[in-house]
Order: structure tokens, then sequence, then C-alpha cells
């Protein structure tokens, strides 16, 4: 049986999917209550699917969807209008409310494809990587007040703006600061 990590804001919608998931033998479910928490159980447990709401109580959707491994696959499931914020093409969504068959459907999809994303998968990140964009997001939530989002997006932008890896510029916020 897949492992899945599950978050959703309302632990009834994550205790209710997690019963269907559970009930019909699909997934075996693990629990999360933040993005942070989504973050951990991939990278400690190597989870690479992630069934979540819109919104967590730290991150958007698509925030933790770009601060996971390469080869994890996400099912974002929420109200219409807050579907159609998400842009990125890999998160599958799905539109509550939805029924029983459909959210069945949408997983099933969802564990097929990360079976075929992970046999190509590109190398994720190093812990050393990791330890160091880690430290980055830090210096700046310590230094200027930002989010873990806030951090995260603001690496992110800066890498697209000056075509540089993440990693180079999270080097050179830490370079910046003396910390490096």
């Amino acid at each position: 049986m897949e492992e899945v990590a599950l978050a959703f804001e309302s632990e009834k919608t994550c205790a209710h999917i997690r019963e269907i998931l559970e009930g019909t033998g699909m997934a075996s479910c693990l629990l999360c209550h933040s993005g942070a928490e989504v973050k951990r159980v991939v990278d400690i447990q190597g989870i690479s699917t992630v069934i979540c709401g819109c919104k967590l109580r730290d991150l958007d959707a698509e925030s933790l969807f770009v601060d996971l491994p390469t080869g994890c696959s996400m099912l974002v499931v929420g109200k219409r209008p807050m579907l159609d914020v998400i842009e990125n093409e890999e998160i599958i969504k799905l539109a509550a409310p939805a029924s029983r068959d459909d959210l069945l459907s949408a997983v099933r999809l969802l564990l097929r494809g990360e079976r075929r994303v992970k046999r190509n998968a590109v190398p994720v990140r190093s812990a050393e990587e990791k330890i160091c964009i880690e430290r980055a997001k830090a210096l700046l939530i310590s230094r200027y007040g930002m989010s873990e989002g806030q951090a995260h997006r603001f690496l992110q932008k800066k890498s697209m703006d000056s075509g540089i890896k993440m990693l180079h510029t999270a080097q050179m916020v830490l370079e910046e600061s003396g910390r490096f």
C-alpha cells in the first residue's frame, strides 16, 4: 500500500479523506498539520505523494510544492476559486465538494503518475544543499520578519530572475550576511 502525506487546515477533512483512502486500501496516510511538517515527513519518511488543501497553517499549497523534492507529486483539494489561483500545471487539482469516486480517481491518477515520475526523476538536493537553503531562509526570517513561505519565494524569485540555481542564491544571501 502506498504512503501519502495528508495536510488540511480542517482536521475533520483530513480524517474524512484518510478514512476513504485507508478504508479502500488505496493508501496509508500520514497526517500533517503544516507545510513544515509535510516537508519533514517527505524528507524523513521518503513520502513522494502529498494530498492537501489550498492553504495550510504556514504555507499555501503551491509554495509547498516548489519546496518538495523533484519527483514528489501533489493533489490539492479545495474550492474552485482557490484552485484557480494555482498556476503550476504539475499539481493535480480536485474541486470540493468532491464525490468519493472523484477523490479515488484523482488519487489513483496521482499515484500512477508518481511512479512514472520516480523512474525518470532528477536527483534531489543533497542534505548539505537543503541545509544551506534552510539557513538562508532562517536568516531572511530573522532579519526581515518574513514567513517561511515568503523567504522561500524570495529565494526562488531571485534565482529565477538571475538565472542561477536556488542553492547559489542561498549561498549569496549567506555570504552577504557573513554567515556562510
